[in-house]
């Protein structure tokens, strides 16, 4: 019998019609038509492992994801077969053979994050599943003075919502960018690592900065005092979307070298 391997795919998939990244036994996950499509390609049972725990309704340009096989399709390959058997809202992109001890969510050290927002009176077709239509002009200046207090090392703590998990709510983040072109405001973060719903309060915020009803000094606050409740709603999922994944070259190369990250 052939030694296992390990591969890395980069997959790109349309969250609306998940009920998330995650298998679970209430909706159809992402990761669930995954490992079904992958273990037909394969003729034996696979489990995937993701970098990121995407809700429902949220989309990727890069999801990392790392699962091991004993089947013969070469890494590079993967793509190629799997297209051919996923449904259309889910693409495989690259796939590479990575070191046994290699993980994609452990082994991350920094994600980004896209988030849109179509900012006109009335709602598209077009993009309604991929951004927060918001229909009363924001003042995009007051957004933007409101971002850089978010960058650096803080006690995010403010910025989770119930449910979360993290062992610690200090994060990093190095870049938080507001561009507007035309009608559609794009919001760009990056950082280490991420809690849960973190990019949409920040999202549902900056709205709330726009619109005038929050302060630019909302987040300055919110750090200071980690009270949830001084920053604004948590934004819609659809108009969020997981564009990057970093790992450290050692990844690659010397894993087990790393340290493991249990932050999402």
């Amino acid at each position: 019998m052939k030694e296992p391997k390990r591969i890395l795919l980069s997959v790109e998939y349309d969250g609306t019609g998940y009920a998330g990244w995650q298998r679970q036994e209430n909706g159809l996950a992402v990761q669930q038509v995954l490992e079904e499509t992958l273990s037909r390609a394969c003729g034996e049972a696979i489990t995937v492992t993701g970098s990121s725990r995407t809700d429902a309704g949220v989309h990727a340009l890069a999801q990392q994801v790392h699962f091991d096989t004993r089947c013969s399709i070469p890494a590079e390959k993967f793509p190629f077969v799997l297209n051919t058997m996923l449904p259309p809202d889910i693409r495989a992109q690259a796939g590479r053979e990575v070191p046994m001890a290699f993980h994609a969510r452990f082994l991350a050290c920094g994600k980004t994050y896209t988030y849109r927002i179509l900012n006109r009176r009335h709602g598209s077709a077009l993009w309604r599943n991929m951004s927060w239509h918001i229909p009363v002009p924001l003042d995009t200046d007051a957004m933007k003075a409101s971002l850089p207090a978010l960058l650096g090392t803080h006690d995010f703590a403010a910025f989770q919502a119930a449910g979360g998990t993290a062992k610690t709510t200090v994060r990093t983040l190095e870049r938080a960018e507001l561009q507007k072109e035309g009608d559609r405001i794009t919001l760009v973060i990056a950082g280490n690592a991420f809690l849960y719903n973190m990019v949409r309060i920040i999202a549902g915020t900056l709205a709330e900065i726009g619109l005038g009803r929050l302060r630019p000094e909302a987040f300055a606050e919110a750090l200071e005092s980690g009270n949830r409740l001084s920053l604004g709603m948590t934004a819609p999922p659809q108009g969020l979307e997981l564009t990057e994944v970093r790992y450290p070259p050692e990844a690659f190369t010397d894993p087990a070298s790393l340290r493991w990250h249990s932050e999402s």
